[in-house]
């Protein structure tokens, strides 16, 4: 009787969490309603001026998608801006990149916080300063060594998601959380454990559809169907699907990279052995 009292409230539940969830998304503003144009040239304002700022920067964005998909997940890109360069080049990978060139990896220079499909982008990681060129160059070899190149799904992944994950599990300095919309991130093809996008964790997980994953930035999540359901206790928030993070505004906050990576672990190496 108690399993089948917890299947009926999970049977009213689910469609009252999914009516609440997209009346509140339709309100939100994080939702366009309107014609489908995949980039629209009004930046958000999120990216600094690359023609008045010389330092490097390096940032990660996500916005939702287009119609109904929208409600469900969001495609993410990484912006880069070497220092002294006068524009910004962005990664990322498109269903229509892969149908004109056949690889789906797109590398353009364009405004790096455009909307997408008329939606304004959300900013999940701002790194910036003197070390930041050369984790750009590993960024470059990791877009250009991305192993899911030649194919796209929706769900449960390879997509945009997959390869901007991937990225960062090879530039792990960065130290990113992907939200818990980013569907397609947990996607590892047939090997099912990987270290975690912001290198402070591993995880485990079959071909997208179900996995474990634990970070010491993105807390405890779990993969049911491509959906995430997780807890971040550092940041005190909530991780569901549809909603994505519920809890306190996410710290965009520019983080500053002061030595390359490769110094500052070599120094940091020498001074633990003394």
């Amino acid at each position: 009787m108690p399993l089948r009292r917890l299947a009926i409230l999970f049977v009213i539940a689910l469609p009252l969490y999914g009516a609440c969830s997209v009346t509140y998304l339709g309100t939100s503003g994080q939702m366009h309603e309107g014609e489908s144009v995949a980039r629209v040239a009004d930046p958000s304002t999120l990216a600094p001026d690359p023609r008045t700022t010389r330092e490097a920067v390096i940032q990660v964005y996500g916005a939702r998608v287009a119609e109904w998909h929208g409600y469900f997940g969001v495609h993410t890109w990484l912006a880069v801006k070497r220092a002294n360069a006068g524009e910004f080049v962005v990664y990322e990978v498109t269903r229509s990149q892969l149908l004109d060139t056949g690889s789906s990896v797109l590398i353009s220079a364009r405004v790096p916080d455009e909307l997408w499909y008329g939606n304004a982008p959300e900013l999940l990681r701002d790194v910036r300063g003197p070390g930041v060129d050369a984790l750009i160059d590993r960024i470059d070899q990791a877009a250009h060594t991305y192993p899911f190149a030649d194919r796209y799904r929706t769900w449960p992944g390879p997509n945009s998601n997959t390869f901007v994950a991937h990225v960062l599990r090879e530039v792990p300095e960065l130290r990113a959380d992907l939200p818990a919309t980013a569907v397609g991130k947990d996607y590892l093809g047939a090997t099912p454990f990987a270290r975690m996008p912001s290198g402070t964790g591993g995880q485990f997980n079959v071909f997208g559809v179900a996995g474990l994953a634990v970070g010491w930035e993105e807390g405890v999540e779990l993969n049911l169907f491509g959906l995430t359901f997780g807890i971040d206790p550092n940041d005190l928030a909530l991780k569901l699907p549809m909603l994505g993070r519920v809890g306190p505004k996410r710290n965009s906050r520019p983080v500053v990279i002061d030595a390359p990576a490769t110094a500052a672990l070599a120094a940091q190496d020498g001074a633990s052995s003394r």
